[in-house]
């Protein structure tokens, strides 16, 4: 590949990140400046993208997007530093996945609600049954500080694409901003409806196994991937243009 591919190939990498983190603050699933979405740069040395730490999600640029190492240094020109514990989990799955091309991590309500419930999330409706055949747990250590949680974190999530960290929150992973975008969408949403669910306070209207089992595989396959890139992310691209399209700077 040569140079201007390179480049080429982060600057799309740049901007659809920054999109990322604009769509997340139009879904009202950021958190001030906290949380956290990276996306890998090609490359052997497993350099990674992740926001400035001190920019709300709603003023991310693809410019103003830091670049670091697996060894935590930022990488050419910032002003701003990096989370530490974003760069403890983004690093840890960037480090064994070669397909996590984005991580995306959050820290919502009701994502949160779920996972602090013992049950986690259950297949209770089509939304939560094509997620929960291609979701992980890992228990909470406290704040991602410690290094030492990576192997831990990295062999929990194993080959799953979307993971519940107790009493935490929730991430998922893809190989595009728009493939995690669509998976933290379908869990987040899922997560929201079991909440409204146990609400009501009536016994679950049963799903019969075999269609819970065949939705589950039909999420685990990979359908999100064709669906993200092709159809969704063009459209989410056009909506973030008409209400602001400052994430390309």
């Amino acid at each position: 590949m040569n140079q201007m591919t390179d480049v080429a190939t982060e600057q799309t990498i740049r901007r659809d990140l920054a999109a990322a983190y604009r769509l997340v603050a139009l879904h009202g699933w950021d958190d001030l400046i906290f949380t956290h979405i990276s996306a890998r740069i090609p490359g052997p040395e497993h350099h990674f993208l992740i926001n400035p730490y001190g920019y709300t999600f709603d003023e991310i640029t693809a410019s103003s997007l830091v670049r670091v190492g697996m060894d935590g240094q930022v990488i050419g020109q910032s002003e701003y530093s990096v989370n530490p514990a974003g760069f403890t989990i983004h690093s840890a799955v960037h480090e064994v996945r070669e397909d996590a091309g984005c991580v995306m991590h959050v820290h919502t309500p009701d994502g949160t609600a779920v996972s602090s419930s013992r049950e986690g999330l259950k297949p209770l409706n089509q939304t939560a049954q094509l997620v929960t055949g291609d979701l992980a747990y890992h228990d909470y250590e406290g704040v991602a500080l410690d290094h030492d949680e990576r192997p831990r974190l990295q062999k929990d999530l194993g080959t799953k694409n979307l993971m519940i960290l107790r009493n935490h929150g929730t991430l998922t992973v893809g190989r595009t901003p728009a493939e995690a975008f669509i998976r933290m969408y379908y869990l987040e949403r899922a997560c929201t409806m079991q909440v409204r669910t146990r609400m009501l306070g009536t016994d679950d209207y049963p799903t019969h196994p075999e269609v819970i089992d065949s939705n589950e595989k039909m999420g685990a396959a990979g359908g999100f991937a064709a669906l993200a890139n092709k159809l969704l992310w063009p459209a989410m691209l056009r909506k973030l243009d008409r209400l602001d399209p400052g994430y390309r700077n």
